[in-house]
């Protein structure tokens, strides 16, 4: 590492000639300087050009590996004012630890729900490789071909593209999602019913302000994404856990539970995080109870793509016929996580409301990547990226399973290994998976624990997601004898 000229952070001395990407590269870097103290907490740091230009890179592995540690909680990206050292970190290695506020301070500050903000404390999401959650195989991105399309997009911006957009968004690129949402999920949708959001969380506090009041119950799987539990709390609603078992959300427990919510948040096509999907007898039963209630349903489909077995299932919303479904889908998880570009398919009467909401939080979204990712899908790159990726990922997957059965056998349980980027190691009951995903975590390994994607921990099954995204298939016997003997003790 060597300081930058204005000693506002240290820089990444880059190997070429090595294998490890350039963005993974800065990312380990950076996050190095971040837990060893040489940055601290409030820190800022040189803008993504300024790097770029030291280093004498291209902007885009910059932007990847900023973007990586701001989802990852090492930095805060704050509008107008650039990216800063996470103030939320635990003091470095041999630094001071802060007094602890008076008591007058505390009884002033305003209690945050402790389920309201996801954590970023846990170890497991400061390891990379195998077998982080949730991260694609960003060495197989066409790189050349995404470059080429922004530097011709960039040489031809008009005008009119350095100005607001539309509040839905750039319109080619919502007649091509039309076309694919259609075709490949069974949605059905116009591209007047299209918006462009930065992700599936800014999807979720969209929907959230425009159909829920504060105090709102909504019925949330259990275990479930803990990221829309946030959004949702964020926006004031009161969460209603709903269990999940082997054909999803169990609408009859639900309505035993509370019946009277406004809304229901759920993954069918391939839940999160068990992997199951939701049956078409459940879908028909949670499409009818949304009809007598008047509630809304937040239909997440993160991942559908991928599917081993057949093809994608039909999304929920083409099932839709009284328009109570919004539809939620990004592409951090088919592309890449930098991006930041998701979408919303929203009932044809609240797009109007959805736009006044919208152009009240940021206006309208960024045209120069919506530009270059509706070229990216009209010129047939997306189609044959999801092909590569689904092949590439079968192959892990089975690597993978093999590899438990093989170092774990009978003492485990695989579920979810049909789709996705992950399978669910189910352990024997009693076993504290968050102990044992601190112990990977330690060892280089990242697995996610499943008690944690509990809203209510107490009695949740045992288990650890791996994901296999962003590990080969030939490291992955090595990774999970590692993890065996751990999981053996």
């Amino acid at each position: 590492m060597k300081r930058s000229p204005d000693g506002l952070a240290p820089i990444v001395a880059l190997d070429r000639r090595s294998s490890t990407p350039l963005h993974r590269q800065l990312y380990d870097g950076y996050r190095e300087a971040i837990v060893d103290g040489r940055l601290r907490p409030g820190q800022r740091l040189p803008s993504t050009r300024s790097v770029a230009r030291e280093l004498a890179v291209s902007r885009m592995p910059v932007v990847l590996a900023f973007e990586q540690l701001v989802a990852e909680g090492y930095l805060e990206s704050r509008v107008g004012a650039g990216s800063f050292v996470s103030t939320t970190l635990h003091s470095p290695r041999g630094a001071t630890a802060p007094s602890p506020p008076s008591e007058p301070a505390r009884r002033g500050r305003r209690r945050v729900p402790r389920e309201s903000l996801p954590r970023r404390d846990e170890p497991w999401h400061a390891v990379g490789g195998a077998f982080r959650i949730a991260q694609p195989a960003l060495e197989e991105f066409p790189a050349a071909v995404w470059t080429r399309l922004i530097a011709r997009r960039a040489r031809l911006l008009p005008a009119r593209q350095m100005m607001y957009g539309d509040t839905m968004g750039f319109l080619p690129l919502r007649e091509a999602l039309a076309d694919h949402l259609r075709t490949v999920r069974s949605v059905r949708c116009t591209p007047e019913q299209i918006m462009i959001v930065s992700g599936s969380q800014q999807a979720l506090a969209l929907s959230a302000r425009a159909l829920l009041a504060p105090g709102d119950a909504v019925w949330v799987e259990e275990p479930g994404f803990g990221g829309a539990r946030a959004a949702l709390q964020l926006a004031g609603a009161r969460l209603v856990p709903i269990p999940v078992d082997d054909h999803g959300l169990d609408v009859a427990a639900g309505l035993a539970r509370q019946p009277a919510v406004r809304a229901a948040y759920v993954t069918p096509s391939h839940q999160y995080p068990l992997g199951v999907i939701m049956s078409a007898a459940r879908r028909l039963q949670l499409l009818a109870w949304a009809r007598r209630r008047g509630a809304w349903l937040l239909e997440d489909d993160y991942d559908s793509e991928y599917r081993y077995d057949h093809q994608p299932i039909a999304s929920l919303q083409g099932l839709d016929t009284d328009q109570r479904v919004i539809y939620i889908a990004t592409f951090s998880k088919v592309l890449f996580p930098a991006l930041r570009v998701g979408y919303l398919v929203i009932p044809l009467d609240l797009v109007a409301r959805f736009r006044r909401i919208r152009e009240a939080m940021d206006n309208s979204p960024a045209p120069l990547y919506q530009a270059v990712l509706s070229d990216f899908i009209h010129e047939g790159h997306f189609a044959r990226h999801i092909r590569r990726m689904r092949e590439l990922y079968a192959e892990r997957r089975r690597a993978l399973v093999r590899a438990i059965e093989r170092e774990l056998g009978d003492g485990v349980r695989i579920v979810g290994d049909r789709a996705g980027m992950h399978v669910v190691v189910m352990l024997a009951a009693g076993t504290d998976d968050r102990a044992l995903a601190e112990r990977a975590a330690a060892r280089g390994l990242s697995v996610l624990p499943l008690s944690s994607c509990y809203a209510r921990p107490r009695g949740a099954a045992p288990g650890l997601l791996l994901g296999y995204g962003t590990v080969r298939a030939s490291e992955i016997p090595e990774a999970v004898r590692r993890l065996a003997a751990l999981v053996r003790g």
